[in-house]
């Protein structure tokens, strides 16, 4: 390791973090059991069950868009990002959900969505990006030029990727600046996994090496201080690596601490800095325990959570069909599918095999490409009709037992209303407290010793049942 990366971050003094998310990164650094869980998504059943899991763990809320997802031409949601911040501030006064405590962010921020086009021109589109961004108050900034353009090199050079992250950089310093906002924190790398999951698992990066690490840090370092950016770079928090952790349609690859104990004994030595980590989805909690000990102390989710969402209306479709009459019913599993086959372009470059194969992963696949199906007008209507239906009825104990188990036991107990929108929302929320748990209550310790798991789990329990609400999670 070099001196200039072990002087990455401290080359200077720095004034104590008025960040809420340097705060937490502050905290973690002085050995607390804190680390930030970023909710990749804009389904509003998703946000709402965020906020709620949020609340009741007393957790930061980092909600992220990404750049495909979000733009300045709206994106696949249509949302400008002054758009989707007044949507997920709105949101959170509707849920009485502390504003103190959401902080927007912008993932892949680059020229992700114009990798088809020359250098020069998907460059001025990543301008214009951070700019809205930056002035629409997204406050931690992924800066992602990993990708290569049209007209790059097979491989991009870390001194490229560093020169076009500085360009993009300064115009979020200054956009932010005109707004009258708090400067943004940063977010940097140059491994970074391909945003929603893998296409397959084979083609997954290995765990990044202590030395890619550093070399990373120290081109960066340099590009910031050269462009004048010593206020910035002190707002670097984290740094995007590989830790061994991905998934593609239908395989997951778990954590393993011992294959990343050397990249995490690296960022320990790196004052104020941890590691991002993205494609965390469908990790087993206690992975997600392991990885905020470990320093990847910013987990990423977006599919899992939008999977748990897709889960619960199935079920609820399950539900539908033994209660209501066939024509009645809001066919919400067809209609979607219907919309899927007539614009194939989310999915059908990741989803190979026969017609057969193909539909199972639409329906089911891991990466959940049907994500970007909801908020089409035809399934839209689909899904307000099967809440109306199901709204409109008593669902009974023993249909909720059969399709939605888990939530039949907290209506059982009294802590969960029978209301489909409830009823989702709670599925995709006993996700996200996973992350929230690892984030707060992280018990990684614990894990290698089942007696004293046993002993952690019954003190949460206990914690937890004294509370009231967080227990339903």
């Amino acid at each position: 390791m070099t001196s200039s990366s072990t002087d990455c971050v401290n080359t200077m003094t720095a004034p104590a973090p008025s960040s809420p998310i340097q705060q937490v990164i502050a905290a973690h650094r002085r050995g607390a059991a804190a680390g930030l869980y970023s909710v990749c998504c804009s389904h509003p059943l998703v946000l709402r069950a965020a906020m709620k899991v949020a609340a009741a763990y007393g957790t930061l809320l980092l909600v992220e868009a990404t750049s495909n997802q979000v733009d300045q031409f709206g994106g696949y949601t249509g949302m400008t990002p002054a758009v989707f911040h007044d949507y997920v501030k709105t949101m959170a006064r509707e849920e009485g959900f502390p504003l103190e405590m959401l902080v927007l962010g912008g993932d892949h921020l680059g020229p992700n969505a114009w990798q088809h086009l020359d250098a020069a021109t998907a460059m001025q589109n990543a301008d214009t990006l951070i700019a809205a961004y930056a002035a629409a108050g997204f406050h931690k900034i992924h800066l992602d030029c990993s990708m290569r353009c049209a007209d790059d090199p097979a491989i991009l050079s870390d001194d490229t990727i560093a020169a076009r992250s500085v360009r993009l950089a300064i115009i979020a310093e200054a956009a932010a600046g005109q707004a009258g906002l708090p400067p943004p924190v940063y977010v940097i790398g140059t491994e970074v996994p391909i945003p929603g999951g893998e296409a397959e698992l084979a083609k997954a990066g290995q765990v990044t090496s202590p030395a890619a690490a550093a070399r990373t840090l120290d081109v960066h370092r340099k590009a910031f201080l050269d462009a004048g950016l010593h206020a910035a770079w002190r707002r670097v928090v984290a740094m995007v690596v590989q830790p061994g952790v991905d998934f593609d349609h239908s395989h997951i690859q778990h954590y393993n601490a011992g294959q990343a104990a050397a990249l995490s004994d690296f960022v320990a030595d790196q004052p104020g800095l941890v590691f991002e980590a993205h494609s965390t989805d469908y990790q087993r909690e206690t992975a997600l325990h392991q990885m905020v000990r470990d320093h990847f102390a910013i987990l990423k989710v977006g599919p899992a959570a939008t999977f748990a969402l897709r889960e619960a209306m199935l079920s609820l479709c399950r539900i539908e069909e033994e209660l209501v009459p066939a024509g009645q019913c809001s066919r919400l599993m067809q209609v979607l599918d219907e919309v899927m086959l007539a614009q194939p372009r989310h999915w059908s470059k990741h989803y190979p095999g026969s017609s057969a194969e193909q539909r199972l992963l639409r329906r089911y696949g891991l990466s959940d490409r049907c994500r970007y199906y909801w908020g089409e007008a035809p399934v839209l209507a689909a899904v307000d009709k099967l809440f109306a239906n199901l709204d409109a009825l008593e669902i009974p104990l023993s249909l909720l037992s059969q399709h939605l188990p888990e939530q039949y036991l907290e209506v059982l107990q009294g802590q969960l209303a029978t209301g489909a929108g409830a009823l989702v929302q709670h599925k995709i929320g006993r996700l996200l407290a996973q992350y929230a748990r690892a984030c707060n209550r992280n018990a990684a310790d614990a894990v290698a010793d089942p007696a004293a798991a046993a002993t952690a789990a019954m003190a949460t329990a206990a914690a937890e049942a004294s509370t009231g609400p967080a227990s339903i999670w």
